[in-house]
């Protein structure tokens, strides 16, 4: 019988795969030599390689020049960098060696946008796409990119009531590009049935017509689209993008300067060995209904946006684990203890039980046995046991010499924000003032502020800027 963890994964999965094969029973990912970097490092670490961020970009535009070129499309493809993926400066300005434009979340990004404006990373023509649900220190900071020359900045309007700010603060001589982001209906499995982002699309219409037609100060460029589930090869997605087509031949017959339409992010990344998306296809599918929707509606065809920001760093990222002990804790749950915390180092895992792509880097010859992981803390939700593919884990049994090491990989995306890494936020959300109340001596409540709001410089520093 063979029951190695070797001759499992032969039988489970086509392997070795990209990014990963076995080398003398040690794991390499993307040629790298983990146990070389245990060695040198200890456990647990974070682990960036960032060679992979271009690979996924050139990818990504490779595949929509590839469908351009095959249905004849009269349009060209930007690719945007989704900066709350992964804000750090290393992630940034290795995204932006491959020609990318980038778009933000909060006011804090466009503090780091005139960083690398500082550095050079990026010039004033450079796409900044500002999208979220915008504060007035958000459309303040937006206006003051556009008043100091950056041309291709575009607020996407969130909401109706946004306008009213660039109104008052920008200053420009040329028409400001505007974006309006469309509210998308979620499928019905979702908390909710309409995003709570952007525009009703009934409302779309009337508010161009009323507000921005024949506005000299502004310009519609853009329709953007996002849904929370994705790019998925679903009737769902298909009808939605469709909807979203129609309306944009509607609105382009009225408003002849709007020329392009932004499909967000929603790539999804391997998560398992067994994963399964046709990348090629779905482009085309994107490009072919896009060219199909306008033809018919005699309307030519836009520039086509992308936001990915997962599918950008999400692949260039591992976490590297030691098992620490064993325990039985009944007749069939075993646990491998690792040496540090799920709930810190990979939130989504208990967040939203997300899976990652989890292996062992060495013995690979050892016979394997279903187990759960636990982290260090003492919270019931440290654990992790089932992956993406399985509702269940199999690990190497542990033996006499060195530990046992594992890997979750494809982390690159979020995990830092959300467990607050060093002190950065998700989407660079500031902490909030914290105020204390308490008795002092005489008896009398007193408040005091124990700590200002988080600034943005603070955030930054730790960034890397």
């Amino acid at each position: 019988m063979n029951n190695t963890y070797t001759d499992l994964v032969n039988q489970t999965f086509e392997f070795p795969q990209e990014g990963f094969e076995v080398n003398d029973n040690y794991l390499e990912f993307n040629g790298l030599n983990i146990k070389a970097l245990i060695d040198k490092y200890g456990t647990p670490f974070k682990l960036t390689y960032l060679p992979k961020i271009g690979m996924q970009v050139n990818k990504a535009k490779k595949m929509f020049q590839d469908a351009i070129k095959k249905n004849r499309y009269d349009g060209n493809y930007y690719y945007c960098y989704c900066t709350k993926s992964s804000h750090f400066s290393f992630i940034m300005e290795e995204t932006l060696k491959h020609g990318v434009h980038i778009e933000t979340s909060f006011a804090y990004d466009i503090d780091i946008i005139n960083k690398l404006y500082e550095r050079k990373k990026i010039n004033k023509e450079t796409f900044i796409i500002c999208n979220g649900y915008k504060t007035k220190a958000y459309t303040r900071a937006i206006s003051r990119l556009a008043n100091s020359g950056f041309k291709n900045v575009i607020p996407v309007l969130d909401n109706k009531e946004e306008l009213e700010e660039y109104q008052k603060h920008i200053r420009t001589k040329e028409p400001v590009k505007l974006g309006l982001r469309i509210a998308a209906e979620e499928e019905p499995t979702f908390d909710f049935y309409t995003s709570r982002l952007g525009i009703r699309s009934r409302d779309i219409l009337e508010f161009y017509v009323d507000k921005l037609k024949g506005n000299e100060k502004f310009e519609l460029k853009m329709l953007h689209f996002f849904m929370n589930k994705g790019i998925k090869d679903d009737i769902y997605y298909w009808s939605q993008f469709n909807r979203v087509l129609n309306l944009y031949c509607q609105l382009k017959k009225i408003c002849p300067e709007l020329d392009s339409i932004n499909i967000g992010g929603g790539f999804p990344i391997k998560h398992s060995l067994g994963f399964d998306y046709d990348y090629n296809y779905i482009v085309n599918e994107i490009v072919a209904s896009i060219k199909s929707v306008c033809k018919k509606n005699k309307v030519p065809v836009p520039d086509i946006y992308t936001e990915f920001g997962s599918y950008t760093v999400g692949e260039s990222g591992a976490v590297i684990y030691s098992v620490v002990g064993e325990k039985m804790q009944n007749d069939r749950e075993n646990w491998y203890m690792i040496d540090s915390s799920f709930i810190t180092t990979l939130p989504d895992t208990w967040g939203i039980g997300e899976k990652f792509l989890m292996l062992p880097i060495n013995k690979w010859d050892q016979e394997y046995q279903e187990v759960h992981l636990g982290g260090l803390t003492c919270d019931g939700y440290d654990f992790y046991t089932s992956e993406e593919h399985i509702n269940a884990v199999f690990l190497p049994k542990l033996s006499n010499g060195e530990p046992l090491y594992i890997g979750f990989f494809h982390t690159g995306a979020y995990q830092d924000q959300l467990s607050g890494y060093g002190g950065i936020k998700h989407c660079l959300i500031p902490s909030p003032k914290h105020v204390i109340v308490g008795y002092d001596k005489n008896g009398q409540l007193k408040d005091w502020l124990y700590a200002k709001e988080q600034t943005a410089q603070s955030m930054l520093k730790i960034l890397g800027y």
